[in-house]
């Protein structure tokens, strides 16, 4: 499941590309599927194993083009062991509601972005993250939790201090905010039959993706969308925020 829109935002064969905080590697798979030069990169060294894995499964398959490449690093998002400039895109998917010093994680993001690159960061989206905390202490008080709630113009204000440009902005996954409700209101590490049933539906919509439900989620993701989407960029070496800026000559991989 996807929560970047990869066709408003391109990836072209041979970009370098950092995905902050890949968890799972979802983006990271993507990525490397569309010929990106991409490097998978988490707090959580246990997290990156499978993710390896992966990705040596889809080189041996041949789901990825010529001159792709993929590697995991593990590292903390607010020090990254990466040189100035390194990449072409970064990727920071569902991870500043969870580090303690944001401002700090954003420069860092800005700082390894080559001058005319591009970001995508998402969040919870500010209305379905609030109804969940009201609904379960559970839900956000936990090791590692979220630690805050991001109004859109609140991150757009904090990525501009931490030198980045937001360009535009959307919302995904409008069906995933019921199911958070309910599980917030039953008890979030119980199990609970209409919690199961709920998740059943969504699992089939992933893996189908019917008429109906995209269309219904496209009407309801301005409004409960449960993630919201920036896009930004650097500004290039004029002041400009185009991509002809030069690229490092280090490459990731």
């Amino acid at each position: 499941m996807l929560t970047v829109d990869f066709g408003r935002f391109p990836i072209r064969a041979g970009d370098r590309v950092l995905d902050l905080g890949c968890g799972g590697g979802r983006h990271a798979y993507e990525v490397y599927r569309r010929g990106g030069r991409v490097v998978a990169f988490d707090l959580d060294p246990g997290e990156l194993t499978p993710v390896r894995g992966m990705f040596g499964a889809m080189a041996a398959e041949g789901e990825v083009p010529d001159g792709a490449c993929a590697q995991a690093a593990s590292g903390d998002g607010t020090s990254m062991p990466f040189r100035d400039d390194a990449f072409d895109v970064v990727i920071a998917a569902e991870i500043l509601e969870h580090v303690l010093d944001d401002q700090r994680a954003m420069r860092e993001l800005a700082r390894v972005l080559r001058p005319g690159g591009r970001a995508a960061i998402t969040v919870p989206a500010f209305l379905p993250e609030r109804i969940c905390w009201a609904l379960s202490a559970e839900y956000h008080e936990v090791p590692g939790g979220h630690v805050r709630i991001y109004t859109r113009v609140e991150l757009e204000a904090k990525l501009a201090r931490a030198g980045l440009r937001p360009m535009w902005h959307h919302h995904a996954h409008a069906l995933h905010s019921p199911y958070w409700w309910l599980k917030c209101a039953v008890g979030v590490s119980k199990e609970h039959p209409a919690a199961e049933a709920y998740h059943k539906m969504l699992v089939w919509d992933i893996m189908k993706r019917p008429r109906v439900t995209r269309a219904a989620e496209r009407v309801l993701n301005p409004v409960i969308g449960k993630s919201l989407v920036v896009y930004a960029m650097k500004p290039g070496l004029n002041g400009g925020c185009g991509g002809s800026s030069p690229r490092a000559k280090a490459e990731p991989c």
